[in-house]
């Protein structure tokens, strides 16, 4: 569905997307990771024509020519862009004469996919008075008016409630069983743990590209969990065999090589520095703690 091929994409003297080489497969749900500024809505602005690469190839649906393949893909920008001031399906209307669509032909698909949506029942009110979460589900809504092959999404859960960031995730997985090919870039981990296959960018390069099980277990240290009331760890364990010490809230991830060692040392670090009523154990890597681990490394080509 997607090949990129030594892509590069430069704004003056800073380079966006460096040289990337990506594959996505059809049928399957398609992952960009990474923080801002690592170049994911560039990435797709590229794919779908919006932006021309500075250097390298982009083959999508089979062409070269991206424009030849527009009437095949839905895009869902990253910042709300429809019309305010127009109701839910005056909006849906709107899109679906730009697409051509007959009047009748698009009351049909918009009553269809407004119910699909779970917006039906509010197609008369205007989108500026839509809540965040029913503003992507109405850009969701609009992207699929001409049912697209492929369907893209720059962040679209940013800022959404948790509540609709599952309702969202539970209609792409509906698309995506009726066929439908999703490519989706995003910041949060726990979403990425959702797709087929994840690449995590990080300043423009892909440093890592594979299904989120293979990711996990392909994790080279051993990590311990640290619940600990002190805001020094990090300076009490300097001298240990801790390889890395990250924070998550009031927890702290010790990476550490495979050693009988590194638990007593920390242990008797703690102890010294007065620190008690901890609790140590062992813990499989996340996602973020992957992420964290490859973010310093050199890039990696996406492969099927």
């Amino acid at each position: 569905m997607i090949c990129l091929t030594n892509v590069t994409r430069r704004f003056g003297a800073l380079t966006a997307v460096d040289n990337l080489n990506l594959e996505v497969k059809a049928g399957s749900i398609f992952g960009l990771v990474g923080p801002d500024g690592a170049g994911k809505t560039t990435t797709i602005r590229m794919i779908t024509g919006i932006m021309t690469p500075t250097s390298g190839k982009i083959n999508l649906l089979g062409s070269d020519n991206t424009e030849s393949v527009k009437d095949q893909i839905g895009y869902v920008p990253q910042k709300f862009s429809l019309y305010g001031d127009l109701t839910v399906m005056e909006n849906i209307q709107v899109i679906g004469a730009l697409y051509g669509a007959n009047k009748q032909r698009v009351e049909q698909l918009g009553t269809e996919i407004l119910d699909f949506t779970n917006l039906l029942p509010f197609k008369d009110r205007l989108a500026d008075n839509l809540s965040g979460g029913m503003k992507q589900k109405l850009a969701l809504a609009a992207g699929l008016m001409h049912r697209p092959k492929i369907f893209f999404l720059d962040e679209p859960t940013t800022g959404v409630d948790p509540v609709s960031r599952r309702e969202f995730w539970q209609m792409l997985y509906r698309l995506n069983k009726e066929g439908t090919t999703i490519f989706v870039s995003t910041p949060y981990m726990d979403e990425a743990e959702l797709c087929t296959r994840v690449a995590f960018m990080s300043q423009g390069r892909i440093v890592a590209c594979d299904t989120p099980q293979n990711l996990k277990a392909a994790y080279p240290f051993r990590l311990l969990e640290l619940t600990a009331e002190s805001k020094a760890v990090k300076t009490v364990l300097a001298k240990c065999p801790v390889l890395d010490v990250n924070s998550f809230g009031d927890r702290y991830h010790l990476v550490a090589e495979y050693s009988p060692e590194v638990v007593p040392k920390v242990e008797a670090a703690l102890h010294a520095a007065g620190i008690e009523g901890y609790s140590l154990q062992e813990i499989p890597p996340t996602l973020e703690d992957i992420f964290v681990h490859l973010a310093g490394e050199g890039g990696a080509a996406c492969t099927p």
